[in-house]
């Protein structure tokens, strides 16, 4: 006798359902990495380094183009978190060991 309840199904990226998140390899984590990386360096550039306020009409350049990337590399961080890529196991074309009509 088998239950088919709903609490009883494993979820889609359990171990058993061929299918897991590319999780660190989805290319959004590499592009929120980067752009996370170069607007914590234009922050503090920003924030300590030389201003240079002549050069850009009076706004701190670095300090504002820093943030802004800080905030979209927590949009792809959070892209990539809660909209995960899934990963099947096993290809669709196993068995196609050759090409066709050879």
């Amino acid at each position: 006798m088998s239950t088919s309840s709903s609490a009883a199904q494993p979820a889609d990226d359990s171990p058993g359902t061929g299918r897991h998140k590319a999780g660190a390899f989805d290319i959004r984590n590499f592009i929120g990495y980067l752009l996370g990386l170069y607007g914590l360096v234009l922050t503090l550039m920003g924030l300590f380094g030389d201003k240079e306020l002549d050069k850009t009409g009076g706004v701190n350049a670095n300090l504002w183009t820093g943030v802004a990337l800080l905030v979209v590399a927590c949009g792809f961080m959070a892209w990539a978190r809660l909209r995960p890529i899934v990963v099947p196991d096993h290809s669709d074309t196993e068995g196609m060991d050759r090409p066709v009509g050879h």
